[in-house]
């Protein structure tokens, strides 16, 4: 039994178990995720986005088997077995694709899925929520589980051709939108269970239809909205009695569980109870990188102090690195001036994520690294700008350099996860 199906399958028994997804494709938080999972004795799930990852490299360069190799890669690195590490697809569908008629959409997204699958990922989502040139907005159930079921068929297909393992399946049309809402939040309204129980039998339906009945028991997630999100300022905290009812409306299906997504900025016990209210399956994607981006701007700050015109001036790297190419962030931010600079920059969205691979941020970062390594700053700047950095460095638990301070930032999220899905 994968391992996924192993939690679940505890997950109905009774106890109060889950697994945290980290969607990042940015080499630190892989290496953070693993070398968190390698001590603590868990699985790492690390899942590529469409938008990340796909046939024509997306944003980071790289196909499903490049990200596969960087991760097993890093896992050697950090002596996490192989067999610990579980790699998924997140939105896997014409996500990238939406301003094309339908049909050429999902032409190219069955490609997508067939380069995941055959690289080995097992935890696919089949996202076929988002309407394309010409579709009805919103998409129908019918129309979203017809698409997704299409995909699954040339997932089953992959598999079984590269001799792999058989994959997972997320399904769900109420989706929230990758990397956190574009509006101003105030509430958010629950996904009514009838709404779920109608989402789940059109799927059913549909795989029915195409002969997927030996796939449909490892559909195991559902995606609905339990009521988190978060803007680009404020988080939607998880209100337990207001998604009662459709928590317990999953009990009913053997097979599945809720799969949350934005749960990013949630407190820790949040998480907890989002875990035994059956939201098992726990998505942080910008959450784990804006961490990041506070580690990076903060040893920024000492660097600045302690190097003077020697630095490497990182984060105004960065930022003229968003103003030269805009396209990640123009659109999400009606702000302007001062106000403009801060969102682009301290945006829960975390816009930034996208620029850490550009070559100019890139060689601004190795001389970063080169700086500290040849000289360290005193610990007391550490202890101004990196408190909990600081604890570490002095007990022994790390080292003073950017990859531990970093990483260690990163799993200080990644540790409330770990509690979360814990009994």
């Amino acid at each position: 039994m994968s391992a996924l199906l192993q939690m679940l399958s505890e997950h109905k028994k009774g106890r109060a178990v889950g697994i945290c997804s980290v969607c990042s494709a940015h080499p630190l938080v892989i290496k953070a995720t693993l070398s968190h999972a390698q001590r603590t004795g868990g699985y790492a799930l690390i899942e590529a986005t469409s938008n990340q990852v796909n046939q024509d490299g997306g944003y980071t360069g790289m196909q499903p088997g490049d990200f596969r190799r960087l991760v097993l890669e890093l896992a050697e690195e950090a002596g996490l077995s192989a067999d610990k590490v579980l790699l998924g697809g997140d939105h896997l569908g014409p996500n990238c694709w939406q301003s094309l008629p339908a049909e050429q959409a999902m032409e190219k997204s069955e490609v997508l899925i067939r380069q995941y699958v055959e690289a080995g990922f097992v935890k696919i989502h089949l996202d076929c929520s988002m309407s394309c040139d010409g579709d009805p907005v919103p998409l129908s159930d019918a129309i979203v589980a017809e698409r997704a079921a299409r995909l699954c068929r040339v997932a089953e297909e992959a598999w079984r051709r590269v001799d792999g393992e058989a994959p997972v399946y997320i399904v769900g049309t109420e989706v929230p939108v990758p990397g956190g809402a574009t509006e101003d939040l105030a509430e958010l309204e629950v996904t009514a269970p009838e709404a779920a129980a109608a989402t789940i039998e059109a799927h059913y339906q549909s795989f029915k239809a195409l002969g997927l009945d030996d796939a449909w028991p490892r559909v195991m997630g559902l995606v609905v909205q339990p009521g988190v999100e978060f803007d680009h300022h404020k988080v939607v905290d998880y209100n337990p009695p207001a998604a009662a009812e459709l928590s317990r409306s999953i009990e009913s299906y053997p097979y599945m569980l809720f799969e949350a997504h934005s749960t990013d900025y949630q407190t820790p016990q949040n998480l907890k109870r989002l875990v035994e209210d059956h939201f098992a399956i726990l998505k942080v994607g910008p959450g784990v990188t804006f961490a990041m981006r506070e580690a990076l701007w903060a040893l920024d700050a000492i660097e600045r102090e302690w190097f003077g015109d020697s630095a490497s001036d990182l984060r105004r790297v960065v930022l003229a690195e968003m103003e030269r190419e805009p396209k990640y962030w123009k659109s999400y931010y009606a702000s302007e001036g001062n106000l403009l600079l801060l969102d682009k920059q301290y945006s829960l969205s975390d816009r930034v994520r996208y620029y850490w691979s550009r070559p100019t941020v890139v060689e601004a970062m190795a001389v970063m690294e080169k700086n500290f390594r040849e000289q360290t700053p005193p610990l007391t700047m550490v202890s101004q700008y990196l408190p909990s950095q600081y604890s570490a460095v002095r007990s022994g638990d790390i080292t003073f350099d950017v990859e531990s301070i970093v990483v260690h930032k990163v799993q200080e999220v990644l540790s409330q996860y770990a509690a979360a899905c814990t009994e």
